[in-house]
């Protein structure tokens, strides 16, 4: 259902993940309130980190562009992926103003607060200069952050990413990541969101990102199933507790979800991202790498943080043989 060559490249195992990535405080224990709290746990959060991380934990080699401030939070962003084993040799330290970001996430599911401080993103620094000291040619897969393209030089350098990326024959593969608040407005990134996904061989997405891509949230699906008529070769439409519908040039299935007894909401989506592209990359079918990733977005949510709570293969292997999911 996916071309072969892209599927001889994704084996190769080997990704470039482009985007953010920062420090996520989570108040503890799970349940507690960011109010209410004294103790705090320490976790890599962003998505291109997040990613990067889970790629690493099932089997794949990973390495991380992005900007790093120069400070403690970017010290201890860029240590914490290393100990994953998330290469970072081509991420630049920034300094004046420019921060890594920094979340502070409630663990529970009811009114969860995520406070999130972008302000002067360090992510956002990174330039066309950054793009080219990546190695395109070896790269199995570059799984770009839709959050990278909505601010300058950033956006730049994803656009020049993407191109580089063709050139070298290595599948483009963006998790659409749309944060509003990072934006100046809803037309600005319709217009990005359609340009840049347009290009890509893979795009993920749920209800809300297609829908800021069309220009209207109720053409979100109708977009996404044209999408597969030019570049794109796969795109899944997420959405939510309903699942997800995969859509390639060949045929359309549709997938449930897991169901588990969650602790918070957030991490799903890198997880899931994660998961799919390494079933993938270890040459799963489709329709297996895609549970796969549904299977890693379920166990994401019944732990605390997101990068740490990433399941390892054989964590996957053992839930999803007592789990079943939904149809």
């Amino acid at each position: 259902m996916i071309n072969d060559a892209l599927l001889s490249r994704l084996q190769s195992k080997t990704f470039l993940s482009i985007g953010r990535a920062g420090m996520d405080f989570y108040p503890e224990p799970p349940g507690t309130e960011i109010e209410d709290a004294t103790d705090f746990s320490a976790h890599v959060g962003g998505s291109a980190g997040n990613i990067a991380v889970a790629l690493v934990k099932l089997g794949c080699e990973a390495e991380l562009l992005t900007c790093f401030s120069d400070d403690a939070v970017g010290r201890f962003t860029s240590k914490k992926l290393g100990q994953y084993g998330v290469k970072t040799t081509n991420c630049r330290r920034v300094g004046g103003e420019a921060r890594n970001t920094l979340a502070v996430v409630e663990t529970r599911l009811i009114d969860c607060q995520s406070v999130i401080y972008r302000n002067g993103a360090a992510d956002f620094v990174m330039d066309t200069n950054d793009i080219e000291a990546l190695n395109y040619a070896n790269s199995g897969g570059v799984v770009l952050s839709g959050t990278a393209l909505a601010d300058e030089p950033s956006r730049s350098a994803i656009f020049a990413a993407i191109d580089r990326a063709r050139e070298a024959g290595a599948p483009t593969i963006i998790d659409m990541d749309y944060r509003p608040y990072s934006w100046t407005s809803a037309a600005e990134a319709q217009s990005v969101y359609s340009d840049a996904i347009s290009r890509c061989d893979v795009v993920i997405g749920n209800d809300v990102e297609f829908g800021v891509a069309c220009g209207t949230y109720d053409g979100g699906f109708n977009y996404a199933t044209k999408l597969v008529n030019g570049t794109p070769e796969l795109v899944i439409f997420k959405k939510g507790e309903l699942g997800s519908t995969t859509l390639t040039k060949t045929g359309t299935f549709e997938t449930g979800i897991f169901a588990v007894q969650a602790l918070k909401p957030t991490g799903a989506g890198d997880a899931f991202m994660g998961g799919l592209i390494a079933g993938l990359a270890n040459g799963m079918e489709l329709t297996q790498a895609v549970i796969q990733g549904s299977a890693s977005a379920a166990i994401v949510v019944t732990r605390v943080a997101c990068s740490s709570a990433m399941p390892t293969q054989s964590e996957l292997t053992t839930f999803l043989s007592s789990h079943t999911i939904s149809l």
